[in-house]
């Protein structure tokens, strides 16, 4: 499965949801994206099949390579906003724009912002 950008958001979706209480149901992360329940089912459909969830009981999990890329996302999602509010961003515009990056931007531009940016912290 070819990793899209909305897939990438539904799994950083359900591992936030996931620290917060489980089981997670598509309903609660309808309730968080502001989609519908087709959508989410359709959307569950698409990422058990890629290997990044499992669906029982109608509660969904990541599974090991779900959770693996899921942190990754987040990772970058923090880091991101952190640099940017770092630059004089405000935090609400840092968020918003670190979730636009955090899909786009290489491994390897990451490591070296990751790398400058948490030299600069220490």
């Amino acid at each position: 499965m070819i990793m899209h950008e909305s897939a990438e958001m539904y799994l950083e979706t359900i591992y936030l949801l996931h620290q917060r209480k489980t089981p997670v149901r598509a309903v609660d992360i309808a309730a968080e994206m502001g989609y519908s329940k087709p959508t989410i089912s359709e959307w569950m459909g698409k990422l058990r099949d890629g290997g990044y969830v499992t669906v029982e009981d109608g509660g969904i999990e990541l599974t090991k390579q779900g959770r693996d890329l899921a942190s990754k996302i987040y990772e970058r999602h923090v880091l991101l906003t952190e640099l940017l509010q770092s630059a004089g961003v405000d935090a609400e515009t840092a968020a918003q724009d670190a979730c636009r990056l955090e899909h786009y931007i290489s491994d390897t531009t990451f490591e070296c912002l990751k790398n400058h940016y948490r030299g600069q912290a220490d």
